[in-house]
């Protein structure tokens, strides 16, 4: 091959890797360092008249949440809708990049209900919630995420930048949400089932593969 062919496949080569879009194989945990979790870390929140199996079941691998709408909420003071929800634990935050990252499963039938959520918001309780209307998964009732989540594992990932109030949502690694966030000075996350707008009589989100994630 001549030397000038060489040099111009050599820059044509370049310019490919400079232009290609980082790897999606990399996905949206680069950078991001696990926390160590335990039991401890998952606090459930159930109707309180409820036991803890009439509720929530846990078979070492598969979170399964469920309520009714009829069903009290998760303290006799709230006034609350209802909710069976595990509220996570010993990593709340102000400040810095933090990540949840979970795989979740929403039965048919499920609907008008939250499933997951960035708690702390300076008008409002939340910052971001996630919340299934007849089979799509929604930013609130505002913004759809995906379509067609019914009856299937999805993994769900939020990037919550606190200093550039920022939150981003990726679906099995794809980026489908970028918001502002809501303020607050406190925040955590939580995931279950919890009672929205419209609802269905019995409602059910299962979890596996849950971590709290930090950025480097």
């Amino acid at each position: 091959m001549a030397p000038h062919r060489t040099l111009s496949w050599i820059a044509v080569s370049l310019l490919v890797v400079l232009l290609a879009p980082p790897s999606r194989a990399q996905g949206p945990t680069a950078g991001f360092t696990a926390v160590s979790l335990s039991e401890g870390n998952f606090q459930l929140q159930k109707p309180y008249n409820m036991p803890k199996s009439s509720r929530y079941s846990f078979d070492g691998t598969v979170r399964r949440m469920w309520v009714l709408s009829s069903d009290e909420p998760f303290s006799p003071q709230s006034d609350t809708k209802p909710r069976t929800e595990m509220r996570m634990t010993g990593y709340d935050y102000s400040s810095g990049v933090w990540q949840f990252e979970g795989s979740v499963y929403v039965p048919s039938g499920t609907t008008g209900v939250s499933i997951m959520q960035v708690f702390g918001g300076g008008a409002t309780a939340t910052t971001l919630m996630l919340h299934v209307y007849d089979g799509a998964l929604m930013y609130y009732n505002q913004k759809p995420v995906e379509d067609n989540i019914y009856d299937r594992w999805i993994r769900v990932n939020v990037i919550h930048d606190v200093g550039a109030s920022r939150l981003t949502v990726f679906v099995d690694g794809d980026l489908k949400l970028t918001v502002s966030g809501r303020g607050g000075d406190s925040h955590y996350f939580k995931f279950g089932v919890y009672t929205q707008r419209n609802p269905s009589s019995r409602m059910e989100s299962r979890w596996k593969n849950v971590r709290i994630l930090k950025k480097n």
